[in-house]
């Protein structure tokens, strides 16, 4: 449950309400894999308080671990001078999450899905079919270098993984 405030009505009972207000962070970080583990924790905390099932904090989990690890070795290319930025905002209702990183983007076309022929033996496109798989939005940004990603409290997932290629 989130924080509670205390309310005493005209008749002088008490009670307790729990807070609406969504909560929300910023932070950017070092780009390597390590650095995302405040901030993940961050975030699955606020999800646990606004009530998320275990399920929404798993696929959440797991997305915004793939997509930092996305950004430190293909976009910053471990390159220990640039940075990761990591925006969330939590409500009652939803998670949202965007991951920048510094790197120069890419096309999400030119990666081929996974789950198709020869793909099946490669390991490109494994990481974005999960996040996109296990998240409700799961979109670029125009220049390739950072993702938005959103899942619903408690709605299941329509669509398993066609998101791959963008």
């Amino acid at each position: 449950m989130g924080p509670l405030w205390c309310v005493k009505s005209v008749d002088g009972k008490v009670f307790y309400m729990a807070s609406e207000a969504p909560i929300q962070g910023s932070t950017v970080v070092e780009s390597k894999p390590s650095a995302i583990s405040l901030p993940c924790r961050q975030i699955l905390s606020a999800m646990e308080e606004k009530g998320f099932s275990k399920d929404d904090v798993f696929a959440v989990h797991l997305a915004v671990e793939e997509a930092f690890v996305n950004a430190v070795k293909h976009g910053n290319k471990m390159d220990p001078h640039k940075t990761v930025t990591i925006d969330y905002t939590i409500d009652a209702e939803k998670v949202e999450i965007d991951i920048q990183d510094q790197g120069g983007g890419f096309n999400p076309q030119s990666i081929p899905d996974p789950r198709v022929g020869e793909n099946l033996y490669r390991p490109e496109g494994r990481g974005l079919l999960l996040m996109s798989a296990y998240m409700h939005i799961f979109e670029y940004n125009e220049r390739g270098n950072g993702v938005h990603m959103v899942r619903y409290k408690d709605r299941p997932i329509v669509g398993h993984g066609d998101a791959v290629a963008g």
